[in-house]
């Protein structure tokens, strides 16, 4: 398991645990630098494993992505490398490659299928991190075409949920929306400011459905897995998402709603969108007999209980409301 401390890793580990796996192999950033090829290659030399989730990456939101690019790129192809490579070297049966839905085209046809990767141009501000996912994407076809390995790309809608990076500048949407709404009603500001102008749509998935996804798929009869990653013409690529998305301001609007806020927000224009909208087509995954279980409402009520209980340590009454 690489990457068993962030949000999606955290998540797969219980419900690997929860289904009664105990032998699982974990090791921490300071145990396992996977950035480096010889601590890599010493590891799975070890180890040996036979199923491998490579869940770790560095990510982050747009202002991170604009302002780090070289360390996005690097660190995530130095990741991916190193680790494809010595999966395959080690003889592991199964991996699964988890990925972003960043590697699609800006301009992508909605809801994306995953025919579409490389079917136009990247979003400018997360280009470097995506390029790094799609060369994870085409290692693991490449290794699968040439030594006949088994390796899986999973393509993850925005994923959020307990345990979450909430820095209100450098995270993704939804943990960073939590924060700065959570601030503004404790300080009674008289406004919260949220980049963009809010109409870009965005689909999300809680973090524990997600890694229900990923075990799913990792534990697939042989027949099926197989079909997924010995296609020769087309890359061993699915997607993983919710099937339904919002505006941002909807989302930034809930999320107020959610934590009891009143604070007004104020969307500003002058910051970038990103992309103008990004949902996944997951007609692949449904087909299997998989499908999500948390709603996005009951997903961020836990989230933010997730933040005031253990980041902000204020305890807040939860507006629950009901389900859209």
């Amino acid at each position: 398991m690489a990457g068993h401390k962030g949000l999606v890793g955290s998540a797969i580990v219980k419900g690997l645990r929860q289904l009664g796996y105990s032998n699982l192999i974990l090791r921490t950033h300071g145990e396992l630098d996977l950035t480096d090829r010889n601590a890599v290659e010493d590891f799975f030399s070890r180890e040996r494993p036979q199923y491998v989730f490579l869940t770790a990456a560095k990510v982050g939101g747009i202002l991170a992505n604009s302002s780090y690019p070289a360390d996005f790129i690097f660190e995530n192809l130095s990741i991916e490398t190193n680790v494809i490579h010595e999966c395959w070297r080690s003889g592991v049966d199964r991996l699964l490659f988890l990925g972003s839905s960043c590697i699609y085209p800006k301009m992508a046809p909605q809801p994306i299928k995953e025919e579409a990767l490389l079917g136009g141009p990247l979003e400018f501000t997360n280009r470097p991190y995506a390029v790094a996912k799609i060369a994870g994407i085409e290692m693991c076809w490449a290794y699968n075409r040439q030594h006949g390995a088994r390796f899986l790309a999973a393509m993850p809608t925005n994923l959020y949920g307990p345990g979450d990076n909430y820095d209100s500048k450098n995270s993704h949407l939804i943990p960073a929306l939590i924060r700065r709404v959570h601030e503004a009603k404790l300080a009674r500001a008289k406004q919260v400011v949220v980049w963009g102008t809010g109409a870009p749509r965005r689909e999300f998935l809680y973090s524990e459905d997600a890694a229900d996804a990923c075990i799913f798929l990792m534990r697939l009869p042989p027949k099926q897995f197989d079909a997924l990653v010995q296609d020769q013409d087309n890359p061993p690529l699915i997607n993983i998402g919710s099937g339904e998305d919002l505006a941002v301001r909807e989302i930034a609007e809930l999320v107020s709603e959610v934590l009891g806020s009143e604070c007004p927000l104020v969307f500003d224009p002058t910051k970038p969108d990103g992309t103008p909208r990004k949902l996944l087509d997951t007609t692949r995954l449904t087909a299997l007999g998989w499908k999500p279980r948390i709603g996005l409402r009951e997903g961020l009520s836990r989230t933010c209980q997730d933040f005031c209980s253990t980041v902000a340590m204020t305890p807040l009454a939860i507006s629950t409301g009901q389900e859209n």
